[in-house]
């Protein structure tokens, strides 16, 4: 048995299923001023919608709703089912204080209790 279906109803079951990655996903990806959801994401990369971004390349933000996680340098890997995926060269977590140029002293008291 050969299952047939016509294109466009081809195409809306692809435009349906990626409404539906876009609606599950808070991942998001901030690439200069422009703001990119991510349909996929895994331990060495994402993929995002083909028509959003086709060839990205570089130094991107990777956000979940509005908490910054990484600092990304991506580059392009495939299109695959209408999605384009990226590979992680570099992936650095976004702190929120810049680290320390020295070492504190483990013996050091965290407080002092003043006289009453």
């Amino acid at each position: 048995m050969t299952t047939f279906l016509p294109k466009e109803v081809v195409k809306s079951l692809e435009s349906a299923r990626k409404q539906s990655l876009r609606k599950q996903s808070r991942l998001r990806i901030r690439v200069g001023s422009e703001i990119l959801t991510i349909l996929k994401y895994w331990g060495h990369g994402f993929s995002v919608d083909v028509d959003d971004a086709p060839q990205l390349r570089g130094l991107v933000d990777l956000y979940d709703g509005s908490k910054h996680l990484y600092q990304c340098l991506i580059v392009a890997s495939e299109e695959e089912a209408g999605e384009m995926r990226y590979e992680f060269k570099r992936n650095t977590r976004a702190e929120d204080k810049a680290p320390l140029d020295f070492e504190q002293a483990s013996a050091t008291p965290i407080a002092l209790i003043g006289p009453h």
